[in-house]
């Protein structure tokens, strides 16, 4: 009985939070053009300085004094992505990306998350930006 117990408890806490996996830029390229929404963290001074990825949804994490007001970053995430279907994030470097994740897939119950561990940085030695 006890097995069956931990058995369950394992599949439950596995189900009952965010699957997170970090990513290549390789793997964020395929997912993207599967349709999973990439979601740039970064902040509005960021996007002006190095641009955007194309298609890529705008939504500041942290801002320039590194605040945080979670609930209207996921109000804002729920008009471009569903939390049951997967989605991707992206900073300038992946630091931030991976504290994001980690929080998401701690308190929240997103499906799936890919963290585009090499950011913005990588991106553009071999990608445009828009």
């Amino acid at each position: 009985m006890l097995k069956y117990i931990l058995i369950f408890l394992i599949v439950f806490s596995k189900l009952s939070f965010a699957d997170t996996e970090k990513i290549s830029l390789e793997k964020l390229k395929l997912l993207m053009s599967e349709g999973v929404p990439l979601i740039d963290i970064r902040t509005a001074k960021e996007w002006r300085e190095t641009g955007v990825i194309k298609d890529s949804h705008l939504i500041t994490f942290f801002n320039e004094n590194g605040e945080v007001d979670i609930y209207k970053w996921l109000n804002e995430l729920e008009l471009v992505a569903d939390k049951n279907k997967p989605l991707i994030l992206i900073c300038r470097s992946g630091r931030r990306t991976g504290i994001v994740s980690d929080y998401l897939d701690k308190y929240f119950e997103f499906f799936k998350i890919y963290d585009a561990t090499d950011g913005i940085k990588e991106w553009k030695k071999i990608n445009p930006l828009s």
